[in-house]
């Protein structure tokens, strides 16, 4: 038990340095992610505001639909496409990328890589 506590732990440590460096303005805001055991959650949110501007994860009806045999790793590639355009429907371009804590790799990476394919730059 106290391994997992611990690697909870040093996640948030890793998150809290990340957002000493990042924050997100209305010009151009805060790509944050967070991914548990099962599944993935993004967020474009103005730290100076304090909104949510536009969010999308795996637990959505139509992303659950195009779920069916694909892996962890193509699900998050269909929540960062799927926030990605949402975002750029509201006329967000640019985006700071905060991992979360969590290695640029796996999933985050697949979630990152899809949402730059479908137009925000980071």
């Amino acid at each position: 038990m106290k391994a997992k506590k611990t690697l909870r732990a040093a996640r948030i440590r890793r998150h809290e340095r990340v957002r000493e460096k990042v924050a997100g303005t209305a010009e151009r805001p805060r790509l944050c992610v967070f991914r548990s055991l099962n599944h993935i959650y993004s967020q474009v949110i103005d730290d100076q505001e304090g909104h949510t501007l536009v969010a999308a994860s795996d637990l959505e009806a139509d992303i659950r639909q195009q779920m069916d045999g694909k892996s962890k790793t193509q699900v998050a590639g269909l929540v960062g496409g799927r926030l990605a355009k949402r975002a750029v429907e509201k006329g967000i371009k640019t985006v700071v990328f905060d991992r979360g804590g969590y290695k640029y790799h796996g999933r985050v990476k697949a979630l990152a890589e899809a949402a730059r394919e479908a137009g925000l730059v980071f």
